[in-house]
Formats: C-alpha cells, sequence, structure tokens
C-alpha cells in the first residue's frame, strides 16, 4: 500500500503542473467539435517556372523551399506531403504557425504557392493535431502519461478509502459501460 499522503502530494502537484496544458487540449477539442477551429490569414504567390512542375514530392518541396527562403519565412514543422486529386496534384506541408500548399495553375509554367499563416487559437488547435515540432510532441506524451498517472492515483486514493470503496467500484463500472454504450451509438 502506497503511503496516502506522498500519493496526494504525487496527484496534486501533477495535477497543478499540467493543468495549462490539458486545458488546452480540453479547450480545443471541444470547441473543435464544434467546428471552431481558428482562422487563417492567406498570402498567394505566383512562381514563374522554366519548365512545369512535376508529381514529385522532393521536386516540390525543393522549390517550395526555395520560395519561402525568398519569402524571408520559416518552414512549417511537419513533413511536405504529395496530394493527388484525380488529375490534379498538390505539395501540402503543414505546421503549428503556417500551412504550404504548392500546386500548379492552368498555366504550365506558373504555379501557385499558398502561405496561410494560423491565428493564435488556430495554432493552438494546430498543435493539439500534432503539427508542432518535437518539442511539443513529447510534451504531449508527457500530458498523456500525466493523465494515467492523475487517474490511477485518484483510483487507488478513492479505493484505499473504506468510504469510497464501494461506490469507486460502481461509478469504474459505469464508466466502462458508458464508454461502451457512447462507442456503439458514434
Amino acid at each position: 500500500m502506497m503511503n496516502r499522503m506522498i500519493l496526494m502530494k504525487f496527484h496534486a502537484l501533477l495535477a497543478a503542473f499540467i493543468l495549462p496544458v490539458a486545458t488546452m487540449f480540453m479547450v480545443t477539442g471541444a470547441l473543435y467539435t464544434w467546428s471552431i477551429k481558428g482562422n487563417y490569414t492567406n498570402d498567394v504567390y505566383e512562381i514563374r517556372l522554366s519548365k512545369p512542375i512535376q508529381s514529385d514530392v522532393s521536386e516540390l518541396t525543393t522549390l517550395a523551399q526555395l520560395e519561402l527562403e525568398n519569402l524571408a519565412t520559416s518552414y512549417p514543422e511537419g513533413e511536405p506531403k504529395l496530394k493527388v486529386y484525380g488529375n490534379h496534384f498538390l505539395l501540402e506541408w503543414t505546421g503549428s504557425s503556417k500551412d504550404v500548399i504548392l500546386e500548379p495553375t492552368d498555366n504550365e509554367l506558373i504555379a501557385k504557392l499558398t502561405v496561410k499563416n494560423t491565428s493564435w487559437y488556430r495554432n493552438l488547435v494546430q498543435l493539439h493535431k500534432a503539427k508542432g515540432g518535437m518539442a511539443f510532441k513529447v510534451y504531449a506524451v508527457v500530458l498523456a502519461i500525466s493523465i494515467v498517472a492523475l487517474l490511477v492515483s485518484g483510483f487507488i486514493m478513492a479505493w484505499q478509502t473504506p468510504k469510497l470503496k464501494r461506490l469507486t467500484l460502481i461509478t469504474s463500472l459505469v464508466g466502462l459501460c458508458s464508454f461502451m454504450i457512447f462507442v456503439y451509438l458514434s
């Protein structure tokens, strides 16, 4: 049996530490389910080409990098991806602070580069969607592990309290059944 005072301190301090990031994930997740995602400001640029662009992720990425450097702006944090829709293709490169789209136009010697800069709230949504850099991804894993630790330590504290033992068991079973019902209904 764990020392109850140490468990309570651990539980309280861990909750205080993760409260800001947990609040961000809860708010952005809840609002996202209602299609509140934040905004972008879009800057669109024409790129003059010496030859038509091809549906090749490395070639498109190199071209996007050159243009972003010419614009004196940083690259998005994520990995560039090639998207193909029938005969149309584009490079999509997303991050927490900006998204970049590079695609051909009707004129084969002109490409379109769209730089979508996120609002402060959209930046938080992008972090929630794992579009940030490695540091925030590690931080999100720490949050997930911390939430499990909080739930387990809270359960242990309730289970160790004789007056709460039966109620803890019943509530856990109701929670499990509720989860299964809502998954089924969805």
